[in-house]
């Protein structure tokens, strides 16, 4: 049976960010990823200086900030009246950092850069977990579909939505919020002549906006209250933008339709939006033993506070955090009950940030596309974007703390494996 320390399912953002936690820390992770390659889908995402608190713990920001400039300011459109409303990111600047869109393929490839080569296993599918007592304490012991089994003192399930960790934790499974997002990057060889702001068009049960990622190209989406009928849509890039173009947002401007138009096949997704119920975080179990999850795997939300790979971020610090102070009380890595209580103790601290993140997203979304009459928009309109955007929203100023400093032997082990490496 292989042996490794900490075994983490799945990398994507919370499962590459959370090896070079732990990297940092001297303990080396290894990655069983089920796909064939980095899952590069998703395009673009937009990281608030939460984000950029992490990356900085992480030690890999200034490999974006260089490539990505800042969004410091975007328009919200009511496409029924015309009225446009400036909303300024400015407000959530913090400690230098600023909200920049980036693409989720460099992102991804900056963290994998940090990691030595064959930490990442790709093509490994999860079969089965289990416990095994050694020598007083307990291990994980993860099977493979493959029939390999391996042995670690911590597991962690970066898994995705629909996570085989959550499930073993006994995490009830999230739900459909009903409403459905289409995602792209439109590219413009010769320059799409937009400044680096984002724009929104909101109306009775849909919600759209591209924003910049550079002068070249734009990432897009699409949220709405409808179902999408058929299978084929779903792996059909072409149907899935007549579609946007021709039926769902046939009367949003032309300059949003333009954006579209220009998309990359490639890069366009379709899917529901899930989420865990805030009161599944709230009560439900995290952390089993020396067993915990981390990014969708624990709280999958609603994009519209735009907090999901931001706060998988988060969790890669947080945990490492606990992690890395276990390892400066014993001095090296410990299996059992203290891994357990540094699993728990960063399932607990997460616990209501997670669940205020779910809350917040849902509502966000739910008050600005639903219904088109007065009162509903009296509430996005006036209580929600002059009002209540910069408290909701003031969750994006978050630091998540530093990476402990371990002992220099920790590092000179890690720096000896890398040599080998």
């Amino acid at each position: 049976m292989e042996e490794a320390d900490v075994v983490i399912v799945g990398a994507g953002v919370a499962g590459l960010a959370t090896a070079v936690s732990l990297k940092r820390l001297g303990v080396r992770a290894l990655v069983l990823e089920k796909a064939e390659g980095l899952r590069t889908t998703g395009s673009a995402l937009g990281l608030s200086p939460n984000a950029w608190f992490a990356l900085d713990a992480l030690g890999i920001a200034h490999k974006l900030t260089t490539a990505y400039a800042p969004c410091r300011k975007g328009y919200v459109m009511d496409i029924q009246t015309g009225a446009i409303q400036e909303i300024s990111y400015a407000n959530f600047d913090t400690g230098g950092h600023v909200f920049r869109m980036v693409h989720r393929k460099a992102l991804l490839e900056a963290l994998a850069e940090e990691l030595p080569t064959d930490s990442i296993r790709f093509s490994s599918k999860l079969k089965s977990i289990g416990n095994q007592a050694q020598e007083g304490s307990s291990c994980a012991v993860i099977h493979m579909d493959d029939g390999a089994s391996i042995k670690a003192k911590a597991l962690i399930g970066c898994d995705g939505v629909h996570s085989d960790v959550a499930h073993w934790l006994g995490l009830r499974p999230p739900v459909n919020s009903g409403r459905w997002a289409v995602r792209g990057l439109a590219v413009f060889p010769e320059g799409h002549g937009w400044n680096l702001e984002g724009r929104q068009f909101v109306t009775a049960g849909k919600r759209a906006g591209f924003v910049p990622l550079n002068d070249k190209e734009l990432y897009w989406f699409l949220t709405c209250n409808f179902s999408f009928k058929g299978e084929d849509i779903a792996h059909d890039p072409e149907l899935i933008k007549r579609e946007v173009t021709d039926n769902f947002a046939k009367e949003f401007p032309q300059l949003y339709l333009t954006v579209v138009q220009h998309s990359d096949l490639s890069s366009i997704t379709l899917s529901p939006l899930m989420f865990r119920l805030p009161w599944d975080i709230i009560f439900g179990n995290l952390s089993n033993g020396n067993v915990t999850v981390a990014g969708d795997a624990m709280h999958p939300m609603t994009p519209d506070m735009g907090q999901g790979g931001c706060s998988a971020l988060e969790d890669a610090v947080v945990l490492g955090r606990h992690i890395g102070d276990s390892i400066i009380r014993n001095t090296r890595l410990v299996a059992g009950d203290q891994m357990a209580g540094a699993l728990k103790s960063y399932a607990e601290e997460r616990r209501w940030r997670a669940a205020g993140l779910i809350t917040g997203s849902y509502l966000s979304g739910w008050v600005q596309q639903e219904g088109s009459g007065w009162f509903t928009k009296f509430l996005r309109d006036v209580v929600f974007y002059r009002l209540l955007y910069s408290v909701i929203f003031g969750a994006r100023r978050y630091d998540c703390g530093k990476l402990p400093c371990v002992s220099s032997k920790n590092r000179e082990l890690e720096n000896n494996q890398s040599k080998i490496d």
